[in-house]
C-alpha cells in the first residue's frame, strides 16, 4: 500500500460517511515531489472533528509519516466545507497535522480549529492539481480564491515565515519569499522553484547567489545533507531584505 493510499484508508477510517473528498496538492502537483517535500492532502469534511477523531488522525499519522516511518512527511489539513464555501478571508482551518508539530502532539496536545490565511494557497492548489485521492473533483467541493485572497494570504504569511528564518529554515524562507512576490505580481500561485527563476532575473546580480543555492538546494538535497558557505550566509539578510522591498513595493496602494 502506499503512502497515500495509507492516508486516505486513515481518513476514511476515522471520518467516516462526513469525508466529502481528499485532495492532493503541494509539490506533487506543481512540478513533481522533491528531495524534501511533504506528502500535502487536503481533506473536506461534513463537519467539525470531535477530539476522539482529532486523537485519532494524530496516531494514525505518527507511523506513516516522517523519517521515523521511512516515508515522506504528511501535511494533512481537514476543513469544513461549510467554513470556506462560499469562500471567504481569513478561512478556517479544522485540523493540521505537520511533522513540526510532532512533538507537541506526541505530548498530547490536538490540533485546534482557527483562522488559518494559508489555507488560501492549500485550496487555490487543490483546485489548480484536480487530483482527487478520494472523492469528486475539487470544483465541485471548493469555490475559486480571488486573486486578492492570494495575494493577503501570502502578505500574512510573512510574519511568521521570517521567524523561521532564525530558527535556521534558511532555504524555505527565501524560496517562500520569491514565491510571494510572484504571486503579488501574477496574483498566481506556483512551485518554489519556478518561483526562483521567475525572480532570479528580476533580482539585483549580488543578491541572485543565495536564491540560486536555495532553488538548488531544494531540488537536490534533503534538509539534512543542505550546506551554505559562510560567504552565501553572510548574504542572507540582505538578499531577504531585498525581496521584501519587491514585495513591499509591488503591494503597496497607488498613491
Amino acid at each position: 500500500m502506499t503512502q497515500l493510499e495509507e492516508i486516505v484508508r486513515l481518513v476514511d477510517a476515522v471520518l467516516g460517511p462526513a469525508r466529502i473528498g481528499a485532495y492532493l496538492h503541494g509539490s506533487a502537483v506543481q512540478g513533481g515531489l522533491r528531495p524534501a517535500s511533504d506528502v500535502d492532502v487536503l481533506v473536506v469534511a461534513a463537519g467539525s472533528l470531535d477530539d476522539t477523531q482529532r486523537r485519532a488522525l494524530v496516531d494514525g499519522l505518527f507511523p506513516i509519516s516522517g523519517a521515523a516511518a521511512g516515508a515522506r512527511p504528511v501535511e494533512l489539513t481537514v476543513v469544513v466545507q461549510d467554513a470556506i464555501r462560499p469562500w471567504r478571508y481569513p478561512p478556517t482551518c479544522d485540523f493540521l497535522y505537520g511533522e513540526w508539530l510532532r512533538e507537541e502532539f506526541a505530548a498530547g496536545a490536538l490540533p485546534r480549529p482557527g483562522p488559518e490565511p494559508g489555507l488560501a494557497l492549500v485550496v487555490a492548489l487543490a483546485l489548480a492539481g484536480d487530483r482527487a485521492l478520494a472523492g469528486p473533483p475539487p470544483a465541485r467541493v471548493l469555490d475559486p480564491v480571488p486573486r486578492a485572497d492570494l495575494v493577503r494570504a501570502s502578505l500574512d504569511g510573512i510574519a511568521i515565515l521570517l521567524d523561521d528564518l532564525t530558527g535556521g529554515d534558511t532555504r524555505n524562507v527565501v524560496l517562500t519569499l520569491a514565491r510571494i512576490w510572484y504571486t503579488v505580481v501574477t496574483g498566481d500561485v506556483t512551485s518554489k522553484d519556478a518561483a526562483a527563476a521567475w525572480a532570479l532575473p528580476r533580482l539585483p546580480p549580488e543578491h541572485r547567489p543565495v536564491l540560486e543555492h536555495a532553488r538548488d538546494l531544494y531540488l537536490t538535497r534533503r534538509y539534512s545533507e543542505e550546506t551554505w558557505t559562510d560567504d552565501l550566509l553572510a548574504q542572507v539578510k540582505p538578499t531577504v531584505d531585498a525581496l521584501l522591498a519587491e514585495i513591499h513595493r509591488r503591494s503597496a496602494p497607488a498613491s
